[in-house]
């Protein structure tokens, strides 16, 4: 009798156990929250891989600008957007990004009446008095 007694109590410690472990593993602080946990962990250290790229690109950049002048010097005139004498900037538009992806419609050339062009003068040769085009 006192086996039984002693094998009911160790079979309902073992099942309390088994059912608390179930719900501990089961509920809002188990596997779900570890597996959160893994995948901020995942993310956490490819940023960290990512930054440590990043800054070994910049160590090397800044090491490059400081052994070459010529190279630091063009990247000074860049960001201070500096021109040097009868050197010439030239700053162009962006263009939206909407016309770029559409393709352009075919122009409609009106009739030109016949114009005699002097000769000497091709359609597309600049006139004498226009100044030279750079090429």
């Amino acid at each position: 009798m006192r086996n039984a007694v002693r094998r009911t109590v160790f079979l309902l410690i073992v099942g309390v156990i088994g059912v608390y472990g179930y719900l501990a593993l089961r509920g809002p602080q188990g596997l779900p929250a570890l597996r959160e946990k893994w995948r901020e962990i995942r993310t956490l250290e490819e940023n960290n891989n990512n930054l440590q790229r990043e800054n070994q690109y910049r160590r090397e950049r800044i090491e490059k600008l400081e052994k070459n002048p010529s190279a630091q010097e063009l990247e000074i005139r860049k960001k201070l957007k500096l021109v040097r004498p009868g050197e010439t900037s030239f700053i162009l538009p962006d263009q939206p990004k909407a016309e770029q992806a559409k393709p352009e419609e075919p122009k409609l050339e009106q009739a030109k009446p016949d114009v005699p062009q002097p000769e000497g003068l091709k359609p597309d040769a600049p006139k004498p008095d226009a100044p030279p085009q750079p090429h």
